[in-house]
C-alpha cells in the first residue's frame, strides 16, 4: 500500500512557507499603502486583494486541513509541543482574518492606523513562525 503520510507532508510545509510569506508580506504593503498617494494607493489595493485571495487564503486552508490530516494519521495527541505549536497556528489564524479585515479597511478607504501600528504588526507573525519552528524541530517538552 502507498504510503500517503510523506505526500501529505510535503503539501503541508509547502501550504505553510506559502501562507508565511503572504502573512509576512501583506503588513509590509500596509506600511507603504499608509503613506500611498491615490494612484498607488490603488495598486496597493490590488496587490493586497491578490496576495490575500490568490496566495493566502488557499495555502491557510490547505495548512488547515493537512494538518488535522496528519494529527489523525500520526501520534502526537499527547505531545505536549504539539498542543503549544497548535496555539501558535491558531494565533496565525486570528492574525490572517484581521489582516483581511484591514485589507478590507483599506480596500474602503477608511483605514485609520498608522505604519507604526503596521510596522508593529509585521513582526508577530515571525514570532510564531520561531516559536512554532523550535518546537516541531527542537520539541523542548
Amino acid at each position: 500500500m502507498f504510503d500517503w503520510y510523506p505526500w501529505l507532508k510535503a503539501l503541508h510545509v509547502i501550504a505553510v512557507i506559502s501562507w508565511m510569506a503572504g502573512l509576512l508580506y501583506l503588513p509590509r504593503l500596509f506600511v507603504y499603502h499608509c503613506s500611498a498617494d491615490p494612484p498607488q494607493s490603488a495598486i496597493f489595493k490590488v496587490m493586497e486583494r491578490r496576495l490575500l485571495r490568490a496566495i493566502m487564503n488557499p495555502a491557510m486552508v490547505v495548512v488547515w486541513i493537512t494538518g488535522p490530516l496528519m494529527l489523525y494519521m500520526g501520534s502526537l495527541w499527547d505531545a505536549p509541543w504539539f498542543w503549544a505549536k497548535a496555539v501558535l497556528v491558531v494565533v496565525l489564524t486570528v492574525m490572517h482574518h484581521a489582516f483581511g479585515r484591514w485589507r478590507k479597511a483599506f480596500e474602503e478607504d477608511r483605514n485609520t492606523r498608522g505604519e507604526k501600528f503596521y510596522r508593529i504588526a509585521n513582526e508577530a507573525p515571525t514570532l510564531c513562525m520561531i516559536g512554532i519552528v523550535i518546537l516541531v524541530v527542537v520539541k523542548p517538552f
